[in-house]
């Protein structure tokens, strides 16, 4: 596809998304009622912000979600902590999100909603932060968003860059499309070889494995006392977690619990969904399927008498996994490619995971190369495997040690990032940024 082509595309979304700005405020206004967004801050997802930019350089880092703003905390951390550094600003687009960065970035670090892939929206945002460097985070490529990037001569970065086979696949039928979009960026640093390959075949230029930033962050942190109350309630009982779970696999989770019930009387089952506002349905599956609950967010204690408690509640999974020694990490059982393995690896947790993991193959496929984590095919294998460990916490404890031997090996992944990220990374007094190659960004915004 010809560079021409490409600037033919890009000029149709802008043309598309400037057509369509007037209905955005009923599509802002629907995720309002679902509680997609927050009343006070609606404003930001326009580009318009009531803080003021302070004086100097300002890097933006963007996370769309949860997962990305996780991983990229660790090196949001060292370049708040560096002498003399620039403004940061983290953006993301999801509540939850923002409510985690609430609690966990660190001290001057600003955060707003990322604003909406429109040109006006995108640049109200630019005129108002003027980043001096922009890092994406894993998959984040917005044409618009890019584009003005690249007309401002604004260098960007992507880190933990990501390319599932589907997404690769994708891509290739559009190859000029993806050239534009992935070849301006200055630097990426990619999760994995895998990926880095194609990311290099679809047109990206100075790529870099440097290893998941997944892999590499510290074990997730904990309430002290809440872990001491829910230790007590639940000792002496057998337990296992089903973490980060998604629809198709919660009805699943309810019939094993059943069927072990039934050789383990005492069993208690955590549920912790990927997905918390869907608490409420989950706990009326449960109770339908004559399970007695005990719902996290509406602070029901766990009981003698709980059979399902059920962890809806944001930040929390550091809790829960040292809970429960034996983990079966969700998005498994369904194809939505599995979760991070490693988080509950990291705090020696025996591990299960389904057949769909195509998110995270390469963490688990070394887990499984030092038998430190079982693989089941569907919801029959999940049964049949928990029930001998349940009854053998001796194996568990061997399958978690193995675990958090493999997690430990990732940890120089951090600052393999950080290595290819600070030579971009320009100084409060505001020296040029160094290392940059903007020769390499490609102006694709006709039409924007």
């Amino acid at each position: 596809m010809s560079r021409l082509f490409a600037q033919f595309v890009f000029g149709l979304y802008g043309l598309a998304g400037r057509l369509a700005a007037p209905l955005v405020p009923l599509l802002l206004a629907r995720r309002l009622k679902r509680g997609k967004e927050l009343p006070e801050r609606v404003q930001e997802r326009w580009g318009q912000s009531d803080s003021v930019r302070p004086e100097g350089p300002l890097v933006w880092i963007h996370a769309a979600s949860v997962g990305e703003s996780l991983a990229v905390l660790p090196v949001v951390e060292r370049l708040a902590a560096m002498p003399g550094r620039p403004t940061l600003l983290m953006t993301s687009t999801t509540v939850t999100s923002a409510k985690l960065l609430a609690e966990r970035l660190p001290a001057g670090v600003i955060h707003q909603f990322s604003p909406l892939d429109l040109p006006a929206a995108i640049g109200r945002f630019l005129d108002h932060w003027q980043p001096s460097l922009a890092l994406f985070v894993e998959s984040e490529l917005w044409p618009t968003q890019l584009s003005l990037l690249d007309r401002r001569g604004i260098p960007r970065a992507l880190v933990n860059g990501r390319m599932s086979s589907r997404s690769y696949r994708g891509w290739r039928r559009w190859p000029g499309l993806a050239e534009a979009l992935l070849g301006g960026f200055v630097t990426i640093t990619a999760e994995s070889e895998r990926s880095a390959e194609r990311l290099r075949k679809l047109g990206a230029r100075q790529v870099v494995s440097t290893g998941s930033l997944k892999n590499a962050a510290p074990p997730l942190p904990v309430d002290a006392e809440a872990l001491e109350a829910l230790q007590q309630a639940l000792a002496g009982r057998p337990r296992w977690l089903a973490a980060s779970t998604h629809p198709g696999e919660e009805e699943k989770i309810i019939k094993i619990h059943k069927a072990l019930s039934k050789a383990l009387p005492n069993l208690v089952t955590l549920l912790a969904p990927r997905h918390p506002h869907r608490g409420e349905e989950i706990a009326e599956m449960a109770k339908a399927a004559g399970l007695r609950v005990s719902q996290r967010s509406r602070g029901r204690p766990l009981t003698e008498e709980t059979d399902l408690y059920l962890a809806d509640t944001l930040g929390e999974m550091g809790l829960l996994y040292r809970l429960a020694p034996l983990v079966f990490v969700g998005g498994s059982l369904v194809p939505t490619g599995g979760h991070n393995p490693l988080e509950p690896a990291r705090l020696s947790a025996a591990l299960l995971t389904g057949p769909h993991r195509d998110n995270v193959i390469e963490s688990c496929a070394r887990l499984q190369a030092a038998d430190a984590l079982i693989t089941v095919e569907n919801a029959a294998g999940l049964e049949a495997a928990l029930l001998p460990l349940l009854r053998d916490p001796d194996r568990v404890a061997a399958l978690g040690i193995k675990a958090a031997a493999v997690a430990k090996d990732h940890a120089q992944v951090l600052e393999r990032t950080l290595d290819v990220v600070l030579p971009l990374i320009p100084s409060a007094d505001g020296a040029p940024v160094k290392g940059r190659t903007l020769h390499q960004s490609k102006d694709l915004s006709t039409g924007l």
